[in-house]
């Protein structure tokens, strides 16, 4: 599956609420027009002021008139307001405009506010490989060194997202720089451990786990097979954990920026998907980031 056959998968499934904090941004409202058009999105709330709105909308001879704007004169208000929207139920997915991550964040994560879930919050990257096929990547943008624990509940977020998208038993591989494990390297200590606990059906979904693999084998069957390593998960991984965020941002750039793969970014954890994307992201990597977060809120 790749994201138009996902786009497509979504016309089975109800459509879904958007709420866009900050929506000062041209090419979010593209991205959100487009959603619209294709039906995935049969409402949108855009927050921050109006004017401004209308006025980034017509610069790019884009028709919002069947969105409606709640007005805020600050970003972190733009930030409560769309958070509200989540809370109250009118909105089922939250989407990043142009503010920062973190005042976003900041209203996702009040305590009394905001839609905190139960477990840890982690981005999760869609990547369409070239065979094409949708793979997961985590975590590149959030947790910054996580530890085992942390790791588990990453994994288990990409997990349950996997199965989302309709990848059903997905295969996580988990990385590192060796396939061996080594007393004196953490990441492969904890990939022995999450291996084992994904052989003892200790996370919230079934998923082959596998691990410490180096990207080449996880991503490549022949590399596995040239240095004599079996692995359920080789050349077939539908989720690439990565031991820590420098690793997972330069992955996730390569196939960007040297590989030119499609992408999509979601936060995974809260109460609904946020739809995290760059101002660097294309148009069309802001509408698949729209798409999967409406996979992932319409199995909820």
């Amino acid at each position: 599956m790749d994201f138009t056959a996902l786009q497509d998968s979504l016309s089975a499934r109800p459509p879904q609420s958007l709420s866009v904090a900050w929506a000062v941004d041209l090419s979010v409202l593209k991205a959100c027009v487009q959603a619209y058009e294709a039906g995935f999105v049969d409402e949108i709330v855009l927050t921050g002021p109006s004017k401004d709105i209308r006025a980034t909308a017509q610069q790019g001879r884009l028709d919002i008139s069947a969105f409606s704007i709640v007005e805020a004169d600050s970003p972190q208000e733009g930030a409560w307001k769309a958070v509200q929207l989540i809370r109250e139920g009118r909105c089922s997915v939250l989407m990043k405009g142009h503010l920062n991550t973190s005042v976003l964040l900041r209203a996702v994560l009040d305590k009394e506010h905001g839609i905190r879930g139960t477990t840890l919050l982690s981005h999760i990257a869609v990547i369409e490989l070239p065979t094409p096929r949708l793979a997961l990547l985590t975590d590149g943008a959030m947790n910054i060194a996580p530890d085992l624990a942390q790791k588990r509940a990453i994994l288990d977020n990409a997990i349950n997202f996997a199965w989302s998208l309709g990848i059903e038993n997905p295969r996580a591989a988990v990385l590192a720089s060796i396939e061996s494990v080594n007393p004196n390297m953490q990441d492969t200590l904890d990939a022995a451990c999450l291996t084992q606990m994904g052989r003892r059906g200790q996370f919230s979904r079934p998923a082959v786990v596998d691990g410490p693999l180096a990207f080449d084998n996880a991503y490549s069957l022949k590399a596995a097979q040239l240095k004599g390593l079996e692995s359920p998960v080789a050349g077939k991984a539908d989720i690439f954990l990565v031991p820590e965020i420098t690793a997972g941002n330069i992955l996730y750039k390569a196939f960007s920026y040297v590989g030119h793969l499609k992408t999509a970014g979601i936060i995974y954890g809260a109460a609904s998907p946020i739809v995290l994307t760059s101002r660097a992201d294309t148009d069309e990597n802001k509408l698949n980031s729209i798409a999967v977060a409406c996979g992932a809120a319409s199995s909820t």
